[in-house]
């Protein structure tokens, strides 16, 4: 029988979600398995990884092959390279406290850099937070510039027109007088 380390999807349209389970190969995709070793999420940034590595450490050294999406999971939380070390010690290439100092070792630059990640995603969120305030800011002001302008051109206009039916006025009040004073035989 051929025991695979696969991806068994869950949760709904373009939102999925994945349990990692050790099954037999001719078993369907998301049917019937031996163990459910973790599960991934992808639609988290970074993706959440959850893994019970000794399990997994144990069903690879049984003979269990990987697919390779869950190759890409097991190498990035370590356990493929737990696996290597154990070879290394079971050869004599180096000691038991060795492998464990280097697989911890390891381990800490990865939380490192996933931490470096995280930290670097809240900045560029708050960098993006800020500069969309910024620009909001720089249009209510452009705005409220164009508002005092279009007041201020209507005040103009206002006064213009004031002026011009203030002249208008005068000139007929002129006007009428002068016409009666032209005609005085009518």
């Amino acid at each position: 029988m051929a025991v695979k380390i696969r991806l068994q999807r869950h949760g709904k349209k373009n939102f999925a979600f994945f349990h990692i389970v050790v099954a037999d190969s001719r078993a369907p995709r998301d049917g019937r398995f031996i163990e459910q070793i973790g599960s991934y999420n992808p639609n988290t940034n970074p993706a959440t990884i959850l893994l019970n590595e000794e399990r997994a450490l144990a069903w690879l050294n049984v003979g269990a092959q990987p697919t390779p999406t869950a190759k890409r999971i097991l190498s990035y939380e370590g356990v493929l390279l737990a696996k290597h070390l154990q070879g290394g010690v079971k050869k004599g290439a180096l000691t038991q406290e060795q492998a464990d100092a280097k697989l911890a070792a390891w381990k800490s630059e990865k939380a490192a850099k996933v931490n470096a990640k995280k930290e670097g995603l809240v900045k560029d969120a708050a960098a993006k937070a800020k500069a969309a305030v910024e620009a909001e800011a720089k249009v209510n002001q452009e705005r409220a510039e164009a508002i005092a302008k279009r007041k201020a051109e209507a005040e103009e206009a206002a006064r213009a027109a004031a002026e011009a039916a203030a002249a208008d006025a005068a000139a007929q009040a002129a006007a009428a007088e002068e016409a009666p004073a032209e005609n005085p035989e009518a």
